[in-house]
């Protein structure tokens, strides 16, 4: 299956802009689209969950916990990709862009990456 993507609030939105302008085929959406802002993690993981998408954050402080709590507690989770603050736009851009061509959303199930891989 196609990866999908969902970027929690955390993550610059030149990053879902950039990878759409580079891919306009991508879903990928941001957390305002998705109406994610001020939701606790574990609601975040819940809606990522709910609609098959690898959550892209950048909470490298608590979303690892986040995540192994929500797959211990619910089984199945489609991914986490983690991308530092730190990490330029552009190489967040490259990596999701490399993933999302070279893999099926079925290999990100229940891992939690950093980018670059």
């Amino acid at each position: 299956m196609r990866i999908r993507f969902l970027a929690d609030a955390s993550i610059d939105h030149a990053i879902v802009a950039g990878l759409r302008k580079r891919e306009p085929a991508i879903d990928f959406l941001s957390a305002n689209e998705a109406g994610l802002r001020g939701l606790p993690d574990q609601e975040v993981l819940g809606r990522a969950a709910q609609q098959n998408r690898i959550l892209v954050s950048a909470d490298r402080k608590t979303m690892p916990r986040e995540f192994g709590e929500f797959v211990e507690r619910r089984g199945r989770c489609p991914g986490v990709f983690l991308a530092s603050q730190k990490l330029p736009v552009s190489v967040a851009i490259e990596s999701l862009l490399v993933i999302w061509v070279a893999s099926e959303a079925e290999e990100w199930e229940n891992r939690i990456c950093s980018i670059p891989l």
